[in-house]
């Protein structure tokens, strides 16, 4: 396939071009171009959240597929309306051309759509596991941007007839580089309790993106990225009740399950999750250069 990625020379876009560069014709688009980047990858710079740029781009590209990765990826680190102004307006003018190109969709939203991560207090989910179905009340300007891509999405995938996958991945770990796994991480429980002591290692992230690329999706979907177990190792109803004196009444994890459940990716998607911080994160793996 033509594969059109944005913010493929981020931290985990990276990751995706250069697995997806393997099959397919990749074009990367990123707000600067690489000094030498990937010999296989053609760059393209520009800036997302310029409509006209980016329509202008699709229609000579007329890719197959656009995987969506770029975005501010976290809160707190510009102002607030710069952030939710940036990830809101590249969504809508990255999958609007998408979809009147006719490519199938998949971006990158992410498990703060949930709302847990950035609440003033965090409340605790309705039940668990965590499933697709939850309801989205974030209360910072990331989750609500994670918020309108989705629906962004949404109105793509019935005005234009595409499929659009929407991933909602937890906290990000490459291989080696696992702060879920160092001493402040572990030392504090109370730093992991937003998402539950979630976490996914990148290349199951790339691998959903290529499983959502495959999958006959009918319209939008979305689906949570997480591994199969907490950050911890711990009983999970073990670490509720002590970070917050409670669980959901209705709870049916067993162990040290992750708090996401990965259920609607299996059956959708044939994905699940292959990396555990157990042996992740003492890998040696050097992230790719694109």
């Amino acid at each position: 396939m033509e594969i059109v990625v944005t913010g493929g020379r981020g931290t985990t876009g990276r990751w995706i071009v250069n697995r997806l560069v393997a099959d397919h014709d990749v074009v990367c688009l990123d707000r600067e171009l690489p000094d030498e980047g990937h010999p296989d990858v053609a760059y393209r710079a520009l800036d997302l959240t310029d409509a006209g740029g980016v329509f202008d781009l699709f229609t000579r590209i007329d890719p197959d597929a656009v995987v969506h990765w770029a975005a501010i990826p976290v809160a707190g680190t510009h102002p607030g309306v710069d952030l939710y102004r940036n990830n809101t307006l590249a969504a809508h003018a990255v999958l609007t051309a998408a979809g009147r190109v006719g490519a199938r969709i998949v971006q990158a939203s992410s498990d703060g759509a949930y709302g847990f991560f950035f609440a003033e207090e965090t409340p605790l989910p309705d039940s668990l596991p965590i499933t697709e179905d939850h309801p989205l009340r974030p209360e910072d300007p990331y989750g609500l941007s994670k918020v309108v891509a989705e629906a962004t999405a949404a109105t793509v995938a019935r005005r234009d007839g595409v499929s659009v996958a929407s991933l909602r991945p937890t906290w990000i770990q490459q291989p080696g580089e696992y702060p879920c796994r160092g001493d402040a991480y572990l030392g504090d429980r109370s730093a992991g309790a937003g998402n539950f002591w979630s976490y996914v290692d990148v290349r199951d992230v790339v691998d959903m993106v290529e499983c959502a690329l495959d999958a006959p999706i009918d319209g939008h979907e979305a689906f949570n990225c997480s591994a199969a177990d907490n950050a911890l190792g711990e009983p999970l109803v073990d670490l509720l009740e002590a970070e917050y004196g409670a669980v959901p009444d209705e709870c049916r994890v067993d162990g040290d399950a992750a708090a996401y459940s990965t259920a609607k990716a299996e059956r959708v998607l044939g994905w699940t999750p292959s990396h555990s911080w157990r042996a992740a994160a003492d890998e040696s793996l050097r992230p790719p250069e694109v």
